[in-house]
């Protein structure tokens, strides 16, 4: 695969540093880690972008996730591996990130209304917003993931 733009962040740097600091304001909002690793890592999956779950899954691994966790998150719903707060999330991360089919429901809505804070919900909302950007610049400029093992995250 031969990528479209060799370096978003140089041709753009001004936005891409936008999306950087909408990344670090996500990070230290005091959602758990591992719940933020989780949404990012369902998205790509949906969205199918292997550079996006090339990073996602292995800051997840070095954060600790177990691997069946990774390995049973694209059918969450058949797996008792995964909490309430954590479904509520799936669930909404998927409404959000499908949304043309969604139209984010209240069911969906009561789901993750019932788990999470009016502040935690849009937080949330934030985080899936943004691994749904940083997924259509990977796909549509056809970012590479790395041959070998991820990168050390930041």
């Amino acid at each position: 695969m031969t990528p479209r733009i060799a370096n978003p962040a140089k041709a753009a740097p001004d936005v891409y540093q936008a999306m950087v600091r909408l990344e670090q304001a996500v990070a230290a909002s005091g959602l758990e880690h591992s719940l933020l690793e989780l949404l990012k890592i369902r998205v790509s999956q949906i969205n199918g972008c292997a550079y996006c779950l090339h990073m996602h899954t292995a800051d997840a691994r070095r954060a600790g996730e177990s691997e069946v966790r990774l390995h049973l998150l694209a059918a969450w719903r058949e797996s008792s591996l995964f909490s309430p707060r954590e479904r509520a999330a799936l669930t909404w991360a998927e409404s959000l990130t499908r949304i043309e089919q969604s139209q984010a429901s209240d069911a969906d809505y009561a789901v993750f209304k019932a788990e999470f804070s009016e502040a935690e919900q849009v937080k949330l909302a934030f985080a899936i917003g943004a691994i749904n950007v940083w997924n259509r610049l990977a796909v549509g400029f056809r970012s590479a993931h790395p041959a070998g093992p991820a990168r050390v995250a930041a």
